[in-house]
Order: structure tokens, then sequence, then C-alpha cells
């Protein structure tokens, strides 16, 4: 029994009877219906009349990278952390981007933002688990990922604002925001990226913009953006004058780029105005203990002739620099071996008398203030007064030998004994340092500060480490007194614009209780703060950045970072977070540059060739 009637006993296969006449009635009373439903139906070929499509993707050509969205807010803000600023990134120019890259979005009237990538983030397109088993094994089983299910969103930190000023392109401060749905653009003009990250044109080159390891490329020949020191009086001081710190473990390349930079200070071009009208090349005077920076006499083998054009296109001076001579320090039977280099050899001595001026310099083993004390304003004057300005190590020696001398001054409350005794022991274990059968140092002022010159101070063959410190010390300090005297015994210091270089600096300008680190940091420290005024740029070089001393450390202006894997040295350096996180991870060369007044932080990757010779075979 059914409630279908006449369907109830439909038989399919039937083609006549009453089903056919109703179905020819249904045809000849409903023509109209049909004809409308003619364009639905299929014809006997099998084919179908289709809809006219409709295009997705938008008409012409893409111009960009993406552009500015505000779904998760659009704000700038003088408080860096409440800044929001996000672009979404299109499929085809997903794979290019990454953290650090350098972007621009113009505003209506032709000022453009650039700023810098610190984020990265893909976001679902539509709403949808995919942490499932469904979602997995999908994307297990195929061989590329539907970047159209995604949005590809970037984090942006604006850096400056750059505007045209009567045809020169200027900075100024982030101080608007820019319009929705803006178009950005990878920033690829060096004048757009030199103006936004504030970096000079003209300088001493230190290496090539990078981002990520990766050179930074743009449409101009060369395509690298090179990054230089201010090194004129246009715009402030130059900055070797200001000082500079490389630090970097070993193997990161630090003696490389110390290399290639000094390189560029010796060049023939380069010279400072001194107060006398005079332009002159300046002095480097370089501490050596590991004996490389003599090599600096001689060409790199390495260097063809294609990379040498290179160098020359890009003004980056280049070869061994004939103007250098190793002063080697004559201690005890010590011997120097040169085999790895061709520069000139001079033997110098360090002569007693320079402890009249400098009494720390036989304070090696840490005197007390009293001791100090006793040594300063009793015995070395009268030591002096007895013997003369020319009085020996040796005969010092024999003068604090004398007992009668130590009962005098015991019984006249001047020194006590137990003092005297304490200061005699300390001063003792000199006698291979001073006075040796070689020149003197003061004798030699002439020839050891050169303008244009390179003078290299090697201590690798000294085994003493008291001994090394002595000899930097004295050495250094005979510079930096003549440099801030008012009254100096030597016009050729006084007169020569000056680099002092100092390689393993930790050494010699660590945070130490003794009175000889005392003194030390306080001199260093006056002469970073006078460096300016009297042409003297430091030059350190570490790799234990922690270790130097913060009065010093505060006076550095240029701070170069290579690779370095302690946490505290990394610390240390002071550099933005940003960068602070990649120092660990920085291949052989790659560095951070920080120099406030230079330019924005940036890092940087430096020649991969020495300009010199380096290296032993």
């Amino acid at each position: 029994m059914t409630d279908l009637g006449d369907f109830g006993e439909f038989d399919a296969d039937a083609d006549t009877g009453d089903g056919a006449a109703a179905d020819a009635a249904d045809s000849s009373t409903s023509s109209s219906g049909s004809e409308r439903d003619a364009s639905r139906s299929s014809t006997t070929d099998g084919t179908a009349d289709a809809f006219e499509p409709t295009p997705v993707e938008p008409s012409g050509d893409d111009v960009g990278i993406g552009t500015i969205c505000v779904s998760q807010g659009l704000r700038i803000a003088e408080d860096g952390e409440e800044t929001t600023l996000r672009a979404y990134v299109t499929q085809g120019n997903r794979s290019s981007i990454r953290i650090g890259s350098y972007l621009l979005a113009p505003y209506p009237d032709g000022e453009t933002l650039f700023c810098r990538i610190t984020g990265l983030e893909y976001a679902q397109q539509y709403r949808a688990d995919d942490a499932t088993e469904i979602h997995a094994r999908r994307a297990m089983r195929t061989d590329e990922i539907d970047e159209a299910d995604y949005k590809f969103v970037a984090n942006l930190e604006p850096v400056a604002v750059l505007y045209d000023d009567d045809g020169e392109l200027k900075r100024r401060m982030t101080d608007r925001v820019p319009k929705p749905q803006t178009v950005i653009r990878q920033a690829d003009d060096t004048e757009e990226i030199k103006t936004g990250l504030k970096m000079p044109d003209d300088g001493v080159f230190l290496g090539h913009l990078s981002v990520g390891g990766e050179k930074v490329r743009t449409a101009a020949t060369p395509p690298t953006i090179d990054y230089r020191l201010k090194d004129d009086y246009d715009a402030g001081d130059p900055l070797v004058f200001r000082h500079s710190l490389i630090a970097g473990g070993t193997g990161s390349g630090k003696t490389h780029g110390a290399k290639n930079i000094l390189r560029q200070y010796l060049a023939a071009e380069r010279t400072y105005p001194m107060d006398d009208g005079r332009a002159v090349q300046p002095a480097v005077v370089q501490f050596d203990p590991q004996d490389e920076y003599a090599q600096m006499h001689d060409d790199n083998p390495d260097l063809d002739d294609e990379f040498a054009r290179r160098l020359e296109r890009e003004g980056i001076a280049y070869g061994g620099h004939d103007d250098t001579t190793a002063f080697v320090p004559k201690v005890g039977s010590a011997s120097y071996a040169a085999g790895h280099h061709r520069a000139e050899q001079v033997e110098f001595t360090i002569p007693f008398s320079m402890v009249h001026d400098n009494p720390w310099l036989v304070a090696g083993s840490g005197l007390n203030d009293n001791q100090y004390g006793a040594l300063v304003t009793v015995l070395l004057p009268r030591f002096r007064k007895q013997y003369g300005d020319g009085g020996t190590y040796e005969e010092f020696t024999t003068f604090l030998d004398d007992p009668a001398l130590r009962e005098e001054l015991d019984e006249s409350g001047r020194v006590h004994e137990a003092t005297f005794d304490a200061v005699r022991r300390r001063v003792l274990g000199f006698g291979h340092v001073f006075d040796q059968d070689a020149r003197p140092i003061t004798e030699l002022v002439h020839e050891f500060v050169r303008p244009g010159g390179l003078t290299v101070v090697p201590t690798y063959h000294i085994n003493d480490s008291r001994a090394t410190e002595t000899i930097v010390l004295a050495v250094s300090s005979l510079i930096i007194d003549q440099k801030l005297s008012n009254d100096p015994a030597y016009d050729r210091i006084k007169e020569t614009p000056l680099v002092l270089g100092m390689d393993e600096a930790h050494n010699f300008l660590t945070d130490a209780d003794s009175v000889q680190a005392g003194k030390v940091i306080t001199k260093f420290t006056e002469a970073a703060k006078q460096g300016r005024k009297e042409r003297l740029g430091l030059f350190l070089i570490t790799q234990d950045p922690q270790d130097i001393h913060d009065a010093v450390f505060k006076q550095i202006n240029t701070t170069v970072v290579l690779n370095l894997g302690d946490e505290d040295a990394i610390k240390s350096v002071n550099i933005p977070s940003n960068l602070e996180s990649k120092v660990p991870y920085m291949e052989k060369g790659q560095m951070v540059v920080y120099s406030p007044d230079n330019s924005e932080p940036v890092e940087l990757i430096g020649l991969p060739k020495c300009l010199t010779r380096h290296g032993r075979d």
C-alpha cells in the first residue's frame, strides 16, 4: 500500500503509455519554461554552456612586495614599544624577505618612511584547525605548501623619514604614520639606504652592509653598499680620534679585520690638519703580542688582479705598506725571529730614567698605597739626587741594598723598615727589562713616530708577562705623556697625528686593585678624553672586552664586534639587543658596528681577503 499514487508503480524501463503521453503534454504546455532552462541543459554531445568567468587576479603588474595593513592596528609612537606597524607580504615575495631587511613606505606628499623588518609571522587566512591528523598526513604527502591558505605579515620598526631638501636627500626622526594600504618595497637604492641609516659617503672603509650574513644588493654598480667611518672635520672630529674597539673571539677574523682597517689609515692621501696649518699623515704604532702586524709591510700573494681592480673602484687602499718597521724590545737573552715578514727591524731598550716620570713601571707586583708613596716621595727622589737622571736599574737595586739607608729612613720615620723591605722585594726582577744592550727608546723617537709610517712593537718573543706588560706600558706612556704635555720633550710626537693600536688590550687596561693598574687606567682615560684635541686615537683589539676598565670603555665611540661566544663578553660591548643575539652565530668576517656618531647600528661583512700579507706558511 502506498500514498504515492501512480509513482508507486513506476517502471523505469517503460517508454509508452500514459507516462509518455503525460511527458508529451508537459513538453507542449511548458515550452517557455524549457527555453528558459535551455542554458542549463545538456546537449546531445555531452558539452555544457558555462558562465562567463570572473577574473580573480587584479589587472596590471605588482609594484613592491606588499602593503601596510591595519587589521591589528597602525600606530607610530615616541615609545617604540607602543608602535604598531605591520605589512602584508604577497606570495611571490615571501621567500626573499629576511629579518633585518630594509623597506620603504612612501607618503602621499613624496616623503618616505625608511623601516626595518623586526619580525615575520604566518597567520591563517581562514579559521581552521590544522593541528589534526588529516592535515598533517595530507601535508606529508605533498611536495609544497599552498601559500594562499596563509597570511604572511612582517613587523616593521620605523627608522627615519626621508625627504628631499633642494635636491638633497635627508632624514629626520619618524614623526608620521603611513597611510593604510601603502605599498611597500625593498630598499635597493644606495643613497636611500645610506641616508636612512645615517651612513657617510666618505671615510675609512670597514666592510659592506649586510643582513643575516648576506650583503645588501642594489641596482647600482658596484651592487654592494660600503660602510665607512667619518674621517674629516666637516661633521665633527674624525672618529679615529674618538677611539675604536675591535672585539672578537679566536678565529673570528679579528686580526684580519684590524689589518684592513689600519691599512686605510696608512693610505697616502689620508691626512689631518694640524694647528700650524700643515696637513700631516698619521703615524700608527701597533703593539703586537702575536707578531702578526709587521706582515703589513708585504703584499698579499692571494690578492689577484680582479680583486685589486674592485678595490680601486671602491677607493680602498691595499697592498703592503713599505714604511713599516718592527721595533723589537731587547729583553735579556730572548731572540726575535722574523722569517715571516720583510719589514726592517730595530732593537730598543727601556731606560730606567723613564721610571722617574712613571714610577709604577717598577710596581709590577702590586704595591699598596703606602708602599707606592714611599717609592715615589722618598726612594726615587733620593736615588735621582744621588745618581742623577742617568741612574740605571742596576744602580737602583744596589741603592736599595744599603742597610744604612734602610736604618736611616726607619729611624727618621720617613719609611718604616717593613715598608722599605716590601718595596725592595717588589721592584726586583726587572734586570732583563731595563737598560739592555740596545739604543734607548727615548733616543729613537724620531724614527719610532713617523708620519705615514707603521711602527710595530712585537712582544711574542718575550716569555715573561711581567716584562711584556712593562715594555708596552712604558712605550705607550711615553706617547701619551708627550701628546698631553703642554711642554713636550719630543715635538715629533706632539706634532704628528697618531693611532695607538693595542692588541690583547684586556691584558693592559684591566680593572684591578693594584696601584699600577690604577695609574695605567687614569693615564689612558685621560688620553681618551683629550684624544680629539691632541689628535691621538686609541685602537684597541681584544677577545675579552669585559675585562677592559669601564673608564676607558666609556670613551670608545666605535665598537666593532665579531663572533663572541662568551655571554659576559657579548653583554659588555653594549650593542642593541637585536644585534646582540646574532653575535654568537656570526661567521668569520661578519661583524656588528655600533658607532652612534656615525650611523645606526648595522651588520657588516668584511673583505674576504686581507689587504696585506696575513698568516704564516
